[in-house]
């Protein structure tokens, strides 16, 4: 049973390099036997590809991408299949291989590798989805809450900023009637002491007046000339 991997060798995609590069890499890494077809440079092998890859795979355009990887003529999965299986250490079951002599097997293989191994494995998804729904159920609840608390200490902080503007205004209306009221006590006095200062020049102003009325009651007589 050897391991087919279609790839695209003169893809532009740099995606599709790097998702290729990876499920090479990884077969080569663990020493599993693989063939590496190319569709780029081969009609057969991209027609053959397209053909046998199951429609549910397919995307909506009907042309699945590289890489797709098959056991012989058995269809096994595209990179986000062995991505996944790759991360829950499934990947011989995955492939249809058997584990090698002295690797760790997961409790999933061990459970495809049974003879009620499918009950098995759907009956632990079940609890799996059961606790995943609880645990999301409860994370929802405490968003919930977080929230709550948020938007109250929004409305609180809202009210604090409210009540600091008020005492603001309130102090800077006391501080400008205390000025006023000093201004208006300030007044008076400064009246007062302008009065004082221009009195001697009242009297001189008085005085000049007196002196220039005088004169001219007086008749001025003029020399006569002989």
């Amino acid at each position: 049973m050897v391991i087919k991997v279609f790839v695209a060798t003169s893809s532009g995609s740099i995606a599709i390099r790097k998702k290729q590069q990876e499920v090479v890499g990884f077969l080569e890494a663990n020493k599993i036997d693989f063939k590496e077809l190319d569709i780029a440079g081969d009609e057969d092998n991209r027609k053959w590809m397209r053909e046998n890859v199951p429609g549910e795979k397919k995307p909506q355009n009907g042309i699945p991408l590289p890489p797709q990887i098959f056991n012989e003529e058995q269809y096994c999965g595209d990179f986000d299949s062995f991505f996944s299986a790759k991360e829950e250490n499934i990947i011989y079951s995955f492939l249809g291989l058997a584990p090698p002599p002295g690797s760790k097997v997961t409790k999933s293989e061990e459970a495809s590798s049974l003879p009620n191994g499918d009950v098995a494995g759907e009956a632990e998804g079940a609890a799996e989805g059961t606790d995943k729904a609880e645990e999301s159920g409860e994370n929802e609840v405490q968003k919930e809450d977080s929230e709550d608390t948020g938007e109250l200490s929004e409305s609180q902080e809202k009210k604090k900023r409210e009540e600091k503007k008020s005492q603001q205004k309130s102090w800077k209306r006391q501080q400008r009637e205390e000025q006023r009221e000093k201004l208006k006590k300030r007044n008076p006095r400064k009246r007062q002491e302008k009065g004082k200062m221009f009195r001697p020049f009242r009297l001189v102003l008085q005085l000049s007046q007196n002196f220039l009325n005088q004169s001219c009651k007086t008749p001025f007589e003029l020399p006569l000339l002989h």
